[in-house]
């Protein structure tokens, strides 16, 4: 008759077997998810490549209408303070 502590380390032994079985299936399939998730990141990156031209030009265009807007502002605002430094002359010269 087997004894008591045998029959538990065979036990134990069984356990950890199938323990090391279920990690390693895991570990493959791990392995295939990372693999598709790869593919998934290059496909993305290739595409935002090609995308990513499209973005360029835009910022360009918007850097080069904010350039003109600010441009336009100020000779606008240089105009008004020249027309309200007129009046403040001319108001001036009415009071003497």
């Amino acid at each position: 008759m087997i004894d008591f502590n045998a029959f538990l380390q065979i036990m134990l032994y069984i356990c950890l077997i199938v323990l090391i079985i279920i990690l390693i299936i895991l570990g493959i399939r791990l392995i295939r998810t990372l693999k598709k998730v790869d593919d998934v990141i290059d496909d993305v990156n290739l595409k935002m490549g090609k995308v990513g031209g499209l973005f360029e030009i835009i910022d360009k265009t918007t850097d080069y209408a904010s350039l003109i807007s600010d441009k336009a502002l100020g000779v606008i605002s240089s105009l008004i303070n020249v027309f309200i430094k007129k009046k403040k002359g001319r108001g001036n010269d009415e009071e003497e």
